[in-house]
């Protein structure tokens, strides 16, 4: 059995394309989208362990309410945090010190999404 509290996390999104560019911009990406099972998806970057994607498909509604995500900050979150906005999102809680634990903020991304995202400095 698995240590990771999560497994696997979808972002819904009502635009691809326009997410696409959002997340490659503000992770420094290069993600494409496929179709598959009657979805349009887009794998994030991830090395090993949990992953995610992008997707469209019914069922799937952007939303600031209910679960977020937290992402990885990288280095310093404050590199991605500063390509936000010129990506299209809003920055909606900055970099906030959470102690020992690193630092962790929030953004609105092009579809309406509330993410987090958490950095050690």
């Amino acid at each position: 059995m698995s240590t990771n509290a999560i497994n696997w996390f979808e972002i819904p999104v009502t635009d691809m394309e326009r997410a696409l560019a959002f997340y490659n911009k503000i992770l420094a990406a290069q993600m494409t989208s496929m179709e598959t099972m009657g979805m349009v998806y887009a794998f994030l970057p991830s090395k090993e362990g949990v992953g995610g994607g992008l997707v469209k498909a019914d069922g799937y509604v952007p939303s600031q309410q209910g679960v977020v995500v937290y992402l990885n900050g990288g280095d310093d979150l404050d590199v991605v945090l500063q390509r936000v906005d010129a990506a299209g999102g809003k920055v909606l809680m900055p970099k906030t010190s959470i102690g020992e634990n690193g630092f962790m903020a929030f953004f609105q991304d092009s579809e309406g999404n509330r993410i987090g995202i958490h950095s050690m400095s």
